[in-house]
């Protein structure tokens, strides 16, 4: 698959631009502040309707618009296909496929697959275990497009369950206390939860199989191949009571202050989905007067995270700027082979972004990474200087220049 044109109106910095690429390396050079990293996050919506940068969409529209529309024209095997989303400040976004009638925004999904990396991907190391699971599920929707359903599933289902807690809790400490009915109707939502959590750690489990050998290849190649990277996923179905599940990696050895002992993460990968559901409902029965005391739920793949270990240590407080940077790396690198790995669309390699990666890298890393993405179908990179690009990634270059884009000769 490659991006054959870009067109943007009224996005971030741009009331209008229109960008025409080819397969292979291209490299957008520009100044800080031109818009380079624009461009690139609007591919990236496309994606998974989501920004690499920004949680909501509003920062998305030029200061002062109603709305914007990003339109892209993708070669995908021997098809073309026109896909275009219109992002909005006071209504559902919308978007279109070949033209035709407006449709969710969510069907589009899949149809632009893309891997971006950028220097926010460090909270993926260091960041808390929310930036992970977004990684996780981010990749999953790119991957399978359902999961977008199976995400949005969880999150309404622990919205509405959180609002019940949380009034159960107020009416604990009133005089009238938790009615019978609140106690039905929150075994009601335990059922939904159960279902829905089920689901979406049985996907994370299954994606996070396919990314492990791919994550510690490629961390070996960008590196000089003496620490292993790992990936655990720890579940709050695993985590001790004693500690509420919010911080199940590290334990305190008796007697010891502040000695991390790792513990072994439970497998429940090899549980059936049925299996899982009933997990759910033995640990939110168990749970249940916690939860009720703190008025949120403690159980759910909200509450899990995905621990980076290099070597023994965890990546998170231990590994240095530049071993966080090839974890961080690595983590795309092996989300550009999953997706590569799947062949249910033909020509459905995905499109790799980096944006301003090389600036971060010594001159040996930068050609590693260079000679490891070179053979994709198409890369976009992003710099401030042509001179921090390897020669290993030689192509076509366009200069962005102020409101707009010049190709280079």
């Amino acid at each position: 698959m490659y991006l054959e044109h870009l067109s943007l109106t009224d996005f971030r910095s741009y009331a209008q631009v229109d960008l025409t690429l080819t397969p292979g390396v291209t490299v957008l050079v520009g100044a800080n502040g031109l818009g380079k990293t624009n461009l690139v996050e609007a591919i990236g919506y496309l994606s998974t309707l989501s920004s690499h940068r920004v949680s909501a969409d509003a920062p998305l529209l030029r200061f002062g618009t109603e709305r914007a529309l990003v339109r892209a024209q993708l070669v995908r095997g021997e098809q073309k296909v026109m896909v275009e989303v219109e992002i909005n400040a006071s209504r559902a976004n919308r978007a279109r496929i070949n033209r035709a009638n407006p449709v969710r925004s969510r069907d589009i999904l899949g149809l632009c697959r893309t891997v971006l990396f950028a220097p926010e991907d460090l909270a993926l190391v260091k960041g808390d275990p929310g930036n992970r699971r977004r990684f996780l599920d981010d990749l999953l929707v790119v991957l399978l497009p359902k999961h977008a359903g199976t995400r949005s599933d969880y999150d309404r289902v622990l919205k509405q369950r959180n609002a019940l807690l949380k009034s159960a809790r107020a009416q604990h400490f009133s005089r009238a206390g938790i009615s019978e009915v609140q106690l039905s109707t929150l075994d009601v939502w335990d059922e939904h939860l159960a279902v829905a959590a089920a689901s979406l750690l049985a996907a994370r489990l299954d994606l996070l199989n396919r990314l492990r050998p791919h994550m510690a290849e490629a961390y070996a190649q960008l590196t000089d191949g003496t620490k292993l990277l790992r990936a655990l996923y720890r579940s709050s179905l695993d985590a001790s009571e004693e500690y509420d599940g919010a911080s199940p990696n590290t334990f305190a050895e008796p007697g010891i202050a502040n000695s991390p002992v790792q513990v072994e993460a439970a497998d429940f990968s090899l549980c059936t989905l049925d299996e899982l559901v009933q997990k759910y409902r033995e640990e939110l029965v168990r749970s249940r007067s916690r939860e009720l005391e703190r008025g949120m739920s403690l159980v759910g793949p909200h509450r899990d995270e995905l621990e980076l270990l290099l070597g023994q240590a965890p990546a998170r407080g231990y590994a240095s700027h530049g071993e966080s940077w090839s974890i961080a790396l690595a983590l795309r690198l092996a989300s550009f082979h999953v997706l590569d790995e799947d062949k249910h669309v033909a020509g459905n390699q995905p499109i790799l972004i980096l944006d301003d990666v090389f600036a971060e890298l010594d001159s040996q890393r930068r050609r590693k990474l260079a000679l490891m993405v070179a053979a994709a179908e198409q890369v976009l990179v992003t710099a401030a200087v042509g001179g921090d690009i390897p020669d290993e990634l030689s192509g076509s270059t366009i200069q962005v220049i102020p409101g707009g884009v010049a190709p280079n000769e």
